[in-house]
């Protein structure tokens, strides 16, 4: 199966981020799999996002690869590390992500786990507390 860019739904699209999330792209033994990709421009930072959240970061586990770009990545744990284009990553859960230089990345998540982040910042973002 492969899809295009543009036919992966768009689920959050603000100033200087875009995400598309595609659910049930595959199937791992936790559970569905949703495919994304992310357009995140220089500057932008989730933690506000994730304030509410255990920890105050993403649950989600998440594997994938830096098209372009730079993010920096901090773990719960006091740990960082910053991913540029051409890395491929997985970030456990416990993280947030600040945008160095303008990115895109694509992602693979467990689609349940990743899913309740994404609604909880689209909470956020509608100015409402979750």
């Amino acid at each position: 199966m492969h899809i295009t860019k543009s036919e992966i739904p768009v689920k959050i699209d603000v100033p200087g981020a875009k995400a598309r999330q595609l659910p049930d792209f595959g199937w791992a033994a936790s559970g569905p799999v949703g495919a994304e990709y992310f357009s995140l421009g220089a500057g932008t930072d989730i933690a506000p996002l994730l304030q509410g959240l255990d920890n105050d970061a993403c649950h989600s586990p998440h594997w994938g690869y830096v098209i372009s770009g730079e993010v920096a990545v901090s773990f719960t744990d006091g740990t960082s590390e910053t991913c540029v284009g051409g890395d491929v990553y997985y970030w456990p859960p416990g993280h947030s992500v600040r945008v160095v230089h303008d990115t895109e990345v694509v992602m693979f998540s467990p689609q349940i786990e990743h899913g309740a982040v994404m609604d909880h910042m689209l909470t956020k973002l509608a100015g409402a507390t979750p």
